[in-house]
């Protein structure tokens, strides 16, 4: 699970039948200060998020398929939550 924040969204003519009815999210993960940022990635929406939200995700494909209950599903990053706060103490 990592937390990101969404940046934007992909719109596709065509998708894959595991996609359908579902929103592809650019999520881009949140790291601390001084740390260097992974790349963006692209998320199945399964929270009804929207651009600027923080998210928690699911980026283990076997978890991913468990959350969208379809075990044959070509997923492995899937959002799980919407995150309303979070507090880091260093």
């Amino acid at each position: 699970m990592i937390l990101g924040k969404v940046v934007g969204t992909v719109v596709t003519t065509i998708s894959h039948r595991d996609y359908k009815n579902r929103r592809l999210l650019i999520v881009q993960p949140l790291v601390l200060e001084g740390e260097s940022p992974d790349d963006d990635f692209i998320a199945l929406d399964n929270t009804h998020a929207g651009i600027g939200d923080t998210v928690l995700v699911n980026r283990e494909g076997n978890g991913a398929r468990q959350v969208l209950k379809n075990p044959d599903a070509c997923i492995i990053s899937v959002i799980v939550g919407i995150v309303d706060s979070a507090y880091i103490e260093v």
